[in-house]
């Protein structure tokens, strides 16, 4: 069984949930992906720790690390050539498969190299995000935060990755900046 899961957002879309393995706490840059253990982490919190073809390794958490560059990259530099030939490199590693399933029609990932799939679920997953709402794709509006989040609010005006937390430091900041001015 994985170690509790140490970062401050959890539940976003795979792909945003994967940049997140990177946050900052008290000043300090936190990565869960510096080992397999870590990887084992965040796969069970996405629910790909049941999928016997992925495995908490070394190739694994290679992959991995690469896919979350590249989503980094494609994130934070939208239109940007490099970043886009960046992720279309990793889904090169996998496709998806038609399939009747007893249920009805139905989709499979396929990949050639295994240790390639939950990167490429992450990138695939980033793709739908942008058919779905590009705009809702979100960087937290805190200065100091490096987390991503989907808006999913009912107006689309989401700005921080948690209210209670750097929302709370944004409204602090101000009422500090107040109560010093007068």
């Amino acid at each position: 069984m994985p170690a509790p899961d140490p970062r401050p957002l959890v539940g976003e879309p795979v792909s945003l949930d994967l940049l997140n393995t990177r946050w900052v706490h008290d000043g300090a840059a936190q990565d869960l992906l510096t080992d397999p253990e870590g990887l084992a982490v965040w796969l069970a919190a996405n629910g790909l720790d049941a999928d016997a073809r992925f495995r908490a390794d070394a190739p694994t958490l290679e992959r991995t690390l690469t896919a979350r560059d590249a989503l980094a990259a494609a994130v934070d530099r939208p239109g940007d050539t490099a970043a886009a030939a960046a992720l279309n490199e990793v889904l090169a590693h996998g496709r998806i498969r038609a399939v009747l399933t007893a249920e009805g029609p139905a989709e499979e990932a396929e990949f050639a190299d295994p240790s390639w799939g939950p990167g490429w679920l992450a990138a695939r997953d980033y793709l739908n995000l942008l058919r779905t709402a590009p705009d809702r794709i979100r960087a937290c509006a805190h200065e100091a935060c490096v987390l991503h989040f989907f808006d999913t609010s009912r107006n689309g005006t989401r700005r921080w990755c948690s209210m209670a937390v750097c929302g709370n430091r944004a409204k602090a900041s101000r009422h500090y900046a107040r109560t010093k001015e007068s």
